[in-house]
């Protein structure tokens, strides 16, 4: 069954679609509540509580990608994107924009709800060996849901904050990017790398003072990455 009383905000424009998959998940257990387009999503958001976002890339008006970004800028509730192809354009886009996953039409209503509770899961529970890390000007308060850099607050998002959590852990330790996707996001080794490489890239941009030059969060090339210690 579904978490009680999760709202989960489905935004697509395809009336068939949407009300397939509406119909998918309420079997499953999961409120469904529903828009065809961006600027009523965002209305629909800014009115209530919700807890999971799925977001088509192609609407009318305000895309998904602005829709996704909108969303951000006030919130870190899970975003997956939905997507017509698998293209790597439209998949690190959506990702960029702030999506903790995606999935590619035709979409089954049973494997997008295992996205949404592993979603949940990982929204709801942190994992760390320490409660409180630090790692030169980096400070990573797992149990608060804190972390700061030079003493100033970083926000991230929960994706984020569950990938630096997790290599955290065990500093210095090469994680390989299957070995994250298994960790942070559940899928194992079926899952997408570029799932871990785009968050790694936004990880980067909040906690590193020069991205292109990591010092905390760095690459081993041909293996993964690892938390420098």
């Amino acid at each position: 069954m579904a978490f009680v009383e999760t709202r989960i905000l489905m935004v697509e424009d395809d009336d068939g679609i949407r009300t397939s998959v509406k119909l998918g998940l309420e079997d499953e257990g999961w409120e469904v509540v529903e828009a065809d387009n961006g600027e009523d999503a965002l209305g629909l958001f800014s009115q209530a509580p919700t807890d999971v976002v799925l977001i088509d890339i192609m609407l009318p008006g305000i895309d998904g990608f602005e829709v996704c970004r909108s969303v951000r800028r006030t919130s870190d509730v899970p975003i997956i994107m939905i997507t017509a192809r698998a293209d790597t354009h439209d998949v690190v886009a959506g990702l960029e924009a702030g999506a903790d996953d995606y999935l590619t039409k035709p979409i089954a209503p049973k494997e997008l709800s295992a996205r949404i509770r592993a979603l949940l899961r990982r929204a709801r529970t942190t994992d760390a060996t320490s409660s409180h890390l630090t790692f030169g000007d980096l400070e990573i308060i797992a149990d608060e849901g804190v972390v700061r850099k030079a003493g100033e607050e970083v926000h991230l998002t929960k994706t984020e904050f569950r990938l630096l959590v997790e290599l955290a852990a065990t500093p210095g330790r090469v994680y390989s990017r299957e070995v994250l996707l298994e960790r942070v996001w559940e899928y194992g080794y079926f899952g997408d790398g570029r799932l871990v490489d785009v968050h790694i890239r936004r990880l980067r941009t909040k906690i590193e003072s020069d991205a292109a030059n990591p010092q905390h969060v760095v690459t081993v090339r041909g293996l993964g990455y690892k938390l420098q210690t």
